[in-house]
């Protein structure tokens, strides 16, 4: 794999003030982020480098390192592989393993309905295009059209899923890249982004995404935060970077920053 492209300059001088914070939280979308979109979502993984980084920012003291996904928390676990004490935001917010005995995800009796209903319409719709298919996820569910051959006819299968979700009671719809989720609990990784920062108190935040859904974190960085989105398209967000093997780039100079500094402030034997 070829190496990641170095930030820019604004993004590394953004950087280096970032990293100087006294506490910092930094949270990462997966797929599209943190690791390559794939066919089969169920082959994703981390890219190599940013699983290094991460593993290292996990390590420094001042540092909370968390997941922010639309996947559920059981796929983030398996999948991302998480080093000890990184915190989890799964389903776009309404999961959260924040290292703490907090319940799992409960629907009510109408909730539970509605996911099933959710579920039946969007395999129907899988079933009559091929290369489409439907995950199943805690509050809901999520049609990929990722490998239906030609982008056009993609479009179709997701308009005709958004057709058939207008008929069901409770079902909010996120759209994203080549997908269609539609969950029975509203949630978003910007509340999900506003918990993280109650919980891990930090003086500034770096929320990294892909997705139109991630702008929704981008939506609630201000002052010292920063804002990388990874890949094309429009973005709130303040810096950009191609790829996700780039993101090692990113994360790679906060370790070094931040491990510098410490060290510079130690006294002399």
């Amino acid at each position: 794999m070829a190496q990641p492209c170095e930030p820019d300059a604004a993004l590394r001088s953004a950087l280096e003030r970032f990293a100087d914070q006294p506490k910092i939280l930094i949270a990462l979308d997966f797929d599209g982020c943190v690791a390559e979109l794939v066919a089969d979502a169920a082959d994703a993984r981390p890219v190599p480098e940013n699983a290094e980084a991460i593993a290292a920012l996990a390590d420094l003291d001042g540092v909370d390192v968390a997941y922010v996904s639309g996947r559920s928390l059981e796929s983030l676990r398996e999948l991302a592989q998480p080093p000890q004490g990184v915190l989890l935001i799964g389903s776009h917010g309404a999961e959260k393993d924040l290292g703490e005995d907090a319940p799992g995800l409960e629907l009510n009796t109408t909730e539970t309905m509605a996911r099933g209903q959710i579920i039946s319409t969007l395999e129907e719709v899988a079933a009559d295009a091929e290369g489409a298919w439907v995950e199943h996820k805690p509050a809901g569910a999520a049609l990929h059209v990722r490998n239906v051959a030609g982008d056009e006819l993609g479009e179709q299968v997701l308009e005709h899923g958004r057709a058939a979700l207008s008929l069901v009671d409770g079902a909010y719809l996120k759209n994203g890249k080549k997908v269609l989720e539609s969950v029975v609990v509203l949630a978003t990784k910007g509340e999900g982004i506003t918990d993280l920062r109650e919980h891990t108190a930090p003086d500034a935040v770096l929320f990294a995404g892909d997705d139109v859904t991630d702008e929704h974190g981008f939506a609630v960085l201000d002052g010292e935060d920063i804002g990388v989105k990874v890949g094309d398209g429009e973005t709130a967000a303040g810096h950009r970077i191609a790829e996700p093997k780039d993101l090692a780039g990113v994360l790679r100079l906060i370790v070094q920053r931040r491990s510098a500094s410490r060290s510079d402030t130690r006294p002399t034997p």
